[in-house]
C-alpha cells in the first residue's frame, strides 16, 4: 500500500492511499477517514460510493463528513469511480462513459473488460484490502453515495444483503436501465442484451427478487438530472408490497452539487450509525 497523504482531522486521520488491483489491472486510488475511537477498537465501516466524473477527492474534499464520522466513531473508506492509467480504455469526449464512469458494474464487452471490473473491486479486492490495513470491524459495514454512485450503494446493498447493514444514498440513478445517462453505458459495458443489465439496476433487482431492509433516500427538487437521470419515484413504486423500507425525502431549491450533499451527510451518517450499533 502506498501513502499518498495522511492528515489530522477531528482527532482522526484522512488518508490517500493506492494499490496494485488485480481486479481492474492496476494502480487504483481510496480515500480512508479513521476515527479517534479506532486506536482502541475496530470500528464500523462506511463506503462511500461517487458519482459521474469524480475521484476519491470530491467527497474528500466537500462532502464535510470527518466531524460527524469522528463522533460517531465511523472509518469512511471512499474508493474512485473507475479504473486509471494510460492503458485504460476511455472515451475522452463522453463523460458518462470510461474513466469516472464505472457504474460499479463488472463489464463483459471487449475493449471494457480487460480493466471496468468495478463491482469485483468495491465488493471483493478492496474490502479484504482494508480489512488488512485498517482496524475494521467487518461485521458492521453499510454503504452510501451519490448519483451514479448511489446507484452503486443500492444495487450491491441488494446483492449482498446479509454483508450490509445499512444503505442510503443522494440522489441516486435507480433504474440507470432507462435513464438518458447510462443506457449507452451499459450497452458498452454489457453488451446489447438487457437482461444482462438488471443485475446492475436497483428497480430490476427488486422486481427480480432482490431485497434489503430499508433505504434512506435525499433528492434535491431542483435537481437538473431528477426527471431524466434519477426518478427516485421509480424506485418507490418498485418496492410497494416487497417489505422493503424506504425514506424517500424530497428537498425544495436542492440542487446535484455536493452543497446539497454536504447538508445532509450528518443526517445520514447518523442513519448508517444507529444500524450498524
Amino acid at each position: 500500500m502506498k501513502v499518498l497523504s495522511q492528515n489530522t482531522a477531528f482527532g482522526g486521520m484522512q488518508g490517500v492511499f493506492s494499490h496494485e488491483s488485480e481486479a481492474c489491472k492496476g494502480e487504483m486510488t481510496f480515500a480512508v477517514f479513521v476515527p479517534p475511537q479506532a486506536i482502541k477498537e475496530p470500528r464500523p465501516v462506511l463506503w462511500y460510493l461517487s458519482g459521474l466524473t469524480c475521484t476519491h477527492a470530491n467527497v474528500m474534499e466537500k462532502g464535510e463528513y470527518r466531524r460527524m464520522a469522528a463522533e460517531l466513531g465511523l472509518i469512511i473508506v471512499c474508493p474512485d469511480t473507475s479504473p486509471r492509467g494510460t492503458e485504460v480504455p476511455d472515451e475522452l469526449t463522453n463523460w458518462q462513459m470510461g474513466k469516472g464512469a464505472g457504474f460499479y458494474l463488472d463489464a463483459t464487452q471487449t475493449p471494457w473488460a480487460e480493466h471496468y471490473q468495478m463491482y469485483s473491486y468495491i465488493t471483493e479486492e478492496l474490502p479484504a484490502f482494508v480489512s488488512q490495513h485498517f482496524r475494521v470491524d467487518m461485521s458492521r459495514q453499510g454503504i452510501f453515495g451519490h448519483s451514479m454512485g448511489g446507484h452503486g450503494a443500492m444495487t450491491i446493498a441488494l446483492k449482498n444483503p446479509d454483508r450490509f447493514r445499512s444503505c442510503s444514498a443522494f440522489a441516486p440513478i435507480v433504474e440507470p436501465s432507462t435513464a438518458d445517462w447510462s443506457i449507452g453505458a451499459f450497452e458498452k459495458y454489457l453488451g446489447e442484451d438487457k437482461a444482462a443489465w438488471r443485475q446492475y439496476d436497483a428497480c430490476a433487482l427488486v422486481k427480480d427478487g432482490a431485497r434489503f431492509p430499508e433505504f434512506l433516500i435525499d433528492q434535491g427538487k431542483a435537481d437538473s438530472f431528477l426527471d431524466n437521470g434519477l426518478r427516485p419515484w421509480l424506485f418507490e413504486e418498485a418496492i410497494k408490497g416487497t417489505g422493503i423500507g424506504l425514506t424517500l425525502r424530497m428537498h425544495e431549491r436542492y440542487d446535484h452539487s455536493y452543497y446539497f450533499i454536504s447538508t445532509f451527510m450528518d443526517d445520514h451518517l447518523k442513519w448508517h450509525a444507529e444500524r450498524l450499533a
